[in-house]
């Protein structure tokens, strides 16, 4: 039987200890000494290989669901700095566009000046300001905002409008199947 596996191991491309025979037709098996024979006993179902174990993605897949929910991100499960995982250069560079967002809006709303506008523009580049609602405080403080009595900066008025041109949707190009995907369907 030895013989029979290491040979059905080599046809199966496989080690013999994946090997398994049935064992209501061993007898057959027995009598089988050649690779011809042996292929005949797979073909039929006598001979198979064992699947190999492999490590599951089920846990990593599951740990993954939750990390996009915002679980498993506790300071327990951090490793490196705060600016290891998110850079310095990266966090200023999203506060600074947010800034200059807000402001491009409110210039557009004509609820600032031109002026204003560039001085709140350059001490947003000089890290005047630390968040969005830092330069709301600010300028209502200094009531450099033109809005009507008890009104506030909303998040809407300060973003800016889009163009005409990102609005409008884009024309979808029809799929071409290359020749390989033809062939393939026939």
């Amino acid at each position: 039987m030895d013989v029979q596996k290491r040979i059905a191991a080599q046809v199966l491309k496989c080690s013999p200890k994946r090997v398994v025979f049935d064992s209501t037709k061993l007898k057959e098996i027995k009598e089988a000494i050649t690779k011809s024979d042996i292929r005949g006993l797979i073909i039929d179902g006598f001979i198979a290989k064992k699947r190999m174990k492999g490590i599951s993605k089920f846990r990593a897949r599951r740990n993954r669901t939750q990390k996009i929910k915002g679980r498993r991100k506790g300071h327990g499960s951090r490793k490196g700095k705060r600016t290891a995982r998110t850079p310095k250069k990266e966090s200023w560079m999203n506060r600074v566009r947010k800034l200059r967002i807000m402001l491009k809006g409110l210039k557009q709303a004509k609820s600032i000046e031109n002026n204003v506008y560039w001085d709140l523009y350059r001490k947003a580049k000089g890290g005047f300001f630390r968040s969005k609602r830092h330069l709301q405080l600010y300028l209502q403080d200094k009531k450099l905002v033109k809005l009507p009595e008890g009104a506030k900066i909303s998040s809407k008025e300060a973003k800016p409008e889009k163009s005409e041109m990102a609005e409008k949707p884009k024309k979808e190009k029809p799929a071409k199947k290359s020749e390989k995907q033809e062939k393939g369907k026939k």
